[in-house]
């Protein structure tokens, strides 16, 4: 059954087309992501169908007699009210429903309208209403019902806005970036609702673990074009990659035959006597294929980054509190040179609070944090980027000034730098406050990376970015050799790019957790069972028995086993150069130093390896 279909719709913002005659179906029990980058019209796509906003050509055509909900990015709520008064304030079909009885029962005369109203509390289920809300309400962490929207943080109101459309049971559910500013209980609940609801949904969201689990269907907007996939996230990934290289192949071929009709075109019009029109119409449909080729153009992040000392940060014994809410608690930590730690917790747990200490934006009620001389923290907030009036894109790069210096000496201007981060000549004179979400981040992450920082601390990055610019702030990550301090809910992000976490438990209790985060769900899934027994407390720190190791020595190994394969291929590509290449005297100087520390520090791990390997043998 057909919920909702766009018809070669189109929309254009001045002379900037953003889409053109793109049409596409949602039917009933779908569930479809649909992706596209940032900046090439999701939201707007997202408005149409909810008849926020029009196309320029187009239609959008929904089934008279469905109910369609709409969960926004930022949700609107009325802030004096309460949350159980935001649940009655909404537009909600069993509230009318429970009002038409209700009056019916005040006119007991009126038999005809007294039935048509029971039988509909019978249809809907309206008799127990109040027990479904305060259920969805309790599962969604909402359990003070008296507590009034202006004084909820960004999840709860979140969650507020995800409860009233629950509520409503609505046949067609279109979210946009539902995950965001949930924790990640909140979001794993989220994700096994939906994946055993039989609701269809329309969603775009950057969450890979979640459009993996719950969608069955991929709606691409690309270069202008609609592109469905019916699968889920990794089918996506396998097919749309196939599509490309076929599109490569086919424009290749497009491109020889092409030299052939353009030289038959060029002749004297006596030698072109007998083309016939459809062969010309013919040539002008190659070349059109023939220069077709995809510009994909991606985030360009370099770093010149500081050389880092021996000392990097230390924590003395921290203590914090906001009055009877205990967030640290005699915590002491010393970072080590390329750390990659991730911090995860329940909203509220004290993350936010924890970066700002860490960062002395704010200062402990007791203990210290001691920063060494060489360190330059680059510190990415949820607040984002500081918008001033009438400031154009241009102009906030420019504070850091014309000339932006990169690594082994080299620099580029600020306009060159944009253009790295995918904003070019035309939009670096646009104001500030006209950017989409995700270029409002993109810029964001620019000025903090413009500042060549060796400690980097994230908060939430990956919000409101599309899954290309995704793909390469992950790989940056991954190739950053300072130290790294990333929260986040994305833990397709996490498990990528950290190799040991801080669990925020809440009540000021702080746990290292040594693995990344499906590591963390694996092993909380393994001693779930235990959390029963309220006699003894369950702790990952306690020795596993698992082929000889402990839970931290097999994560150990791993770790050991990666950094093993890196030391090699760093140690062929010197030894490449050596053999291959004509180096001065004081290359092979700095060449043979680098040598020597590898093949150090691949001894080194080569020993502690062995040491591992006679445990599992035992």
């Amino acid at each position: 059954m057909n919920y909702l279909s766009v018809e070669n719709i189109s929309k254009s913002f001045g002379a900037r087309t953003l889409f053109e005659d793109i049409s596409f179906g949602i039917n009933k029990d779908q569930k479809i992501a649909f992706v596209a980058k940032n900046g090439t019209g999701k939201t707007t796509i997202l408005k149409i169908l909810m008849g926020e906003d029009y196309p320029d050509q187009g239609q959008v055509v929904i089934r008279k007699d469905i109910r369609v909900a709409f969960l926004a990015q930022e949700p609107n709520l009325q802030d004096e009210l309460s949350i159980e008064q935001s649940i009655f304030a909404s537009d909600n079909d069993i509230l009318k429903i429970i009002e038409q009885y209700e009056k019916a029962l005040e006119n007991p005369e009126d038999q005809d309208a007294y039935q048509d109203a029971f039988e509909k509390m019978d249809a809907f289920n309206a008799w127990d209403f109040e027990t479904q809300y305060k259920q969805i309400l309790s599962k969604l962490k909402l359990d003070d019902l008296k507590l009034k929207v202006k004084n909820l943080s960004g999840g709860q109101k979140k969650r507020l806005a995800l409860a009233i459309i629950l509520i409503n049971r609505p046949d067609l559910l279109i979210l946009d970036e539902p995950t965001n500013h949930l924790d990640l209980e909140m979001i794993e609940w989220l994700e096994n609702y939906f994946a055993k609801e039989n609701i269809t949904l329309f969603m775009v969201t950057h969450d890979r673990f979640f459009l993996e689990r719950v969608c069955n269907e991929i709606v691409e907007l690309d270069n202008g074009k609609i592109y469905q996939y019916k699968g889920n996230y990794s089918y996506y990934l396998e097919k749309k990659e196939e599509r490309i290289a076929s599109e490569n192949a086919s424009i290749d071929k497009a491109q020889n035959v092409l030299v052939k009709e353009l030289s038959w075109m060029r002749r004297q019009p006596k030698a072109r006597t007998t083309k016939s029109k459809s062969r010309i119409d013919d040539f002008y449909i190659i070349k059109e294929k023939a220069q077709s080729r995809r510009i994909e153009h991606q985030v360009e992040l370099e770093i010149n980054m500081e050389r880092m000392g021996s000392k990097i940060v230390e924590l003395h014994k921290l203590y914090k509190s906001f009055g009877d809410k205990t967030i640290l608690e005699d915590f002491s930590y010393n970072f080590n040179k390329g750390e990659r730690i991730g911090i995860i917790g329940k909203n509220g747990s004290g993350k936010s609070s924890f970066l700002n200490i860490l960062t002395q934006i704010d200062q402990p009620d007791a203990g210290k944090v001691v920063v060494g001389e060489t360190i330059k923290i680059g510190y990415y907030t949820q607040g984002g980027i500081h918008i001033k009036p009438e400031q154009k894109v241009i102009d906030v790069i420019k504070e850091f000034g014309e000339q932006i210096p990169l690594a082994k000496g080299r620099s580029i201007s600020a306009a060159q730098l944009l253009e790295r981060f995918l904003f070019d000549r035309k939009k670096q004179h646009d104001y500030v406050e006209k950017l989409s979400g995700g270029e409002l981040k993109r810029l964001y992450l620019c000025t903090v990376l413009i500042q060549n920082p060796n400690f980097l601390i994230l908060d939430e990055p990956t919000n409101d970015l599309d899954i290309v610019t995704l793909n390469v702030l992950e790989s940056f990550l991954l190739d950053f050799p300072g130290c790294l301090v990333v929260v986040s809910h994305d833990r397709y992000f996490m498990d990528k790019i950290v190799d040991h976490l801080f669990i925020f438990r809440g009540d000021g209790i702080i746990e290292d957790f040594p693995g990344n985060y499906s590591d963390f769900r694996q092993y909380e899934d393994s001693v779930e069972p235990q959390k029963e027994e309220p006699k003894e407390k369950v702790n990952w720190k306690k020795k596993q028995e698992s082929n000889g190791l402990s839970f931290q020595e097999q994560k150990e190994l791993q770790k050991i086993e990666r950094e093993m394969q890196k030391l090699q291929e760093a140690k062929k590509e010197i030894e490449h150069l050596f053999a291959h290449s004509t180096l001065n005297e004081q290359q092979i100087q700095e060449k043979s130093s680098k040598l020597e520390k590898i093949l150090k520090d691949l001894e080194d791990k080569e020993m502690r390896w062995f040491e591992l390997n006679e445990k599992i043998d035992q």
